[in-house]
Formats: C-alpha cells, sequence, structure tokens
C-alpha cells in the first residue's frame, strides 16, 4: 500500500465569533479577506512548506496538495506553485498535485505546459491530478457550473493531447480555439505523468476514470458510502473487460494518531470539529449549484443519507468513516480493515488537520510514519526506484 501526505494549506486564524453562522455562513466564496492577515500568511505558507518536506523526510510515497479559490477552508489557489516549490527540496516523495480544476481555467494550454515543467522539475515525481472545482469556484471565475462536465471533458482532452502529439497542431472545441498547440517542453514521463482524479459518486466520473484507467481518488465520506463509490468504479471496470489495479484507487481521510486511543479522542476532537464544522461548513446552495450536477449524480447524493457536515457530531464523524482517529495499534488495525472491506491501495492522509499547531502536526506525521506505514510495508521491497513508483 502507498501512503501520502495531503495537506489543504487551511487559515486557522478565524473571528472569534465565527460560530455565528448568520454572519458567516460559510469559509467561502462570501467569507471576507479583511479576515486575512498576511504576516500570518507568510509563517504559514512556509510552516505548511516545512511539514510537506518533513513527510518526504520521513518516507511517505507520496505528498499531496490541491487548489481552491477564494477560501480560508484551502489557501492553494495554484497547487503548481507549490509542487514547484517542494520540488527541488524533496527527492523521495511522488509530487501529486490533486488537482488543476480545469473547468475554470481559461487557458487549459498553460495547465500542459506547467504540469510538463513540473514533470522535468521532479525528475519524473509528479502526479497530476484533474477536477472540476467545487460550486462556488465556478461561481469565483464566472464560469456556469452547467458548463462544468463539458469543459472539464474538453480541456482534458486538449491537455492530453498536447502532451502526447507531435504539434503544432489546431484544436476547435466547443469551449477552447487554438490556432497552434505545440507544446515546450513535453513531459518527462511517457506518455504523461500518471493521473488522478477524485470523485464523489457521480456515475459519469466513475465510468470517465474508468475508461481512461486513471487513479480513482475518494473525498470525504462514511465509509458505506465510500465502498459504493469504489464498487462503481471496479463496476465500470469490469464492464469495460478489465480489473484496476488497487493502486488505482485512493482513499483519502483524515488521520488523528494519539499515544494512545484515550488520548486521541480527547485531543482530536477540536481539530475534527475545525475541519467539518468550520472549514467544510458551505451551503448546498454553493457546493451543488444548478447544472452542477447531473441527474443520476444527484439522485445519489440524496439516496447516500448523508447529513451535511457541520450536523454531524464528533462521535458520528469517527464513527461513520469519515476520520480515523486512536493510537498506533487501533489507527494501524483500522486501516487494515478498510483496506480489506473497500479494496483500495493507496491512502491520502490528511495529518494536518484544522487548526492543529505545528507541533502537534509534526508529532502526527512522525507517529505515522513509525507506528503505522512499517507495519503494512512488512516484506516489502523498500528500495523501489522513485521514478518507477511515479509511473505505477
Amino acid at each position: 500500500m502507498k501512503f501520502n501526505f495531503f495537506h489543504l494549506m487551511p487559515y486557522p486564524y478565524l473571528p472569534d465569533d465565527f460560530d455565528d453562522v448568520e454572519k458567516y455562513p460559510s469559509m467561502s466564496l462570501t467569507f471576507s479577506n479583511r479576515h486575512f492577515d498576511p504576516a500570518k500568511g507568510v509563517e504559514l505558507y512556509h510552516r505548511y512548506l516545512d511539514e510537506l518536506e518533513y513527510a518526504d523526510r520521513l518516507g511517505y510515497d507520496g505528498i499531496v496538495v490541491n487548489e481552491h479559490h477564494q477560501s480560508g477552508y484551502g489557501m492553494m489557489p495554484s497547487p503548481n506553485v507549490m509542487a514547484a516549490a517542494l520540488a527541488r527540496r524533496t527527492s523521495h516523495s511522488r509530487i501529486m498535485v490533486l488537482g488543476n480544476a480545469i473547468p475554470i481555467r481559461g487557458n487549459p494550454l498553460r495547465v500542459a505546459e506547467e504540469i510538463a515543467m513540473l514533470d522535468h522539475l521532479t525528475k519524473g515525481r509528479l502526479v497530476s491530478g484533474f477536477v472540476r472545482g467545487i460550486g462556488w469556484e465556478h461561481y469565483a471565475h464566472s464560469v456556469s457550473p452547467a458548463e462544468s462536465r463539458s469543459r472539464f471533458n474538453e480541456a482534458h482532452d486538449l491537455i492530453k493531447k498536447a502532451w502526447t502529439t507531435e504539434g503544432p497542431f489546431q484544436w476547435t472545441g466547443e469551449h477552447y480555439e487554438y490556432r497552434y498547440v505545440n507544446v515546450w517542453p513535453r513531459p518527462l514521463q511517457a506518455p504523461h505523468p500518471p493521473i488522478a482524479v477524485p470523485g464523489a459518486g457521480s456515475p459519469e466520473t466513475m465510468r470517465w476514470v474508468a475508461e481512461n484507467r486513471y487513479m480513482y481518488v475518494s473525498v470525504y465520506a462514511p465509509t458505506k458510502v465510500v465502498k459504493t463509490w469504489f464498487d462503481g468504479y471496479r463496476k465500470a471496470a469490469a464492464d469495460l473487460g478489465y480489473e484496476p489495479d488497487p493502486e488505482n484507487i485512493a482513499l483519502a481521510t483524515p488521520v488523528f494518531i494519539g499515544e494512545s486511543d484515550s488520548s486521541a479522542l480527547r485531543e482530536a476532537r477540536q481539530h475534527v470539529e475545525w475541519l467539518f464544522h468550520k472549514g467544510l461548513r458551505q451551503g448546498a446552495e454553493i457546493v451543488f449549484p444548478p447544472g452542477y450536477m447531473s441527474a443520476p449524480a444527484m439522485r445519489g447524493l440524496l439516496t447516500s443519507g448523508m447529513k451535511p457536515y457541520p450536523e454531524l457530531s464528533f462521535e458520528e464523524l469517527v464513527e461513520q468513516g469519515y476520520v480515523i482517529v486512536g493510537g498506533p495499534e487501533s489507527v494501524r488495525n483500522r486501516i487494515g480493515e478498510l483496506r480489506d472491506e473497500l479494496g483500495f491501495g493507496q491512502i491520502m492522509t490528511m495529518l494536518a488537520m484544522g487548526d492543529m499547531s505545528a507541533e502537534m502536526t509534526r508529532r502526527n506525521t512522525e507517529i505515522f510514519a513509525t507506528d503505522v506505514i512499517p507495519h503494512f510495508r512488512a516484506g516489502q521491497d523498500q528500495e523501489t526506484p522513485v521514478v518507477a513508483l511515479a509511473q505505477a
């Protein structure tokens, strides 16, 4: 199994009255940037990069960055900038960009060029993720949510062709038109960097990812719901005549590991609640705007029984599998149970969660690396070349 360190880079310094839901309905889109302190921003960015670099030194298989806009929930409007900052200061881990929100980009060729450059800067350690972006991010970029999927599909097709086809060639599509497509440099990895796509149960996404044989990555959800997603992806692959490699199925989950179960549950509460009750306080009207989801996807969401994140208690978040909390033995056992039940071969561990301090994040990252990961690597070849990992 592959273990990856996933960072959101949140802004933890919220107003004292942020619990006032009427005054602050969300940390995203409408949360004024007057609450952002640039001096603290400088400290946070460097701290968060230090944490990602520390995970590389501890031997995590991948370090993961992602993209969000106009939000204190995640301060990475450009994950490619963060990947570039990490490229020269890390040497072991794959750098996983999960991912570029290509439907809201006005120029997909710029994404193709930046990822190709990053592939060289990382010496072939790059994994390129593509996402549609959350509903509010379409509002933030004046892109119709109803065009999200068609823009995503066309941008993906253009980027992939730009990476794999000798240019120059012309592109004339529904959303993008280029007289010349002739990307310099071409990617280092052949035919292109591995591609990962997060999914939240949309049948269209399951089929599309299976058709392209990409990595399918889960998002926050109860274990029983994630199982339906992974089973749907495997069913889509089976319909196409193949069985996906477990390493192409990835569970993304926050993890808090303490010295013991009791201390972990006690210490984790504040930070788990920050993530789900403050960071993920996002109304359905901005997350799922009209036209963003297809009828089958919306039907699946409504029948899943999932509550809005802020309505879930800490106990429910732990019991239903949104997060993993416990001492080293309990965390090891839980990950083993989830692997056997869900059939994934990679896990994206969010070990820097909510408003955790730098000291607590470092401890969380280190205990997981020393007391959990080796348990799953017993008997495995520890000397697999990094480039081979990146191409897996």
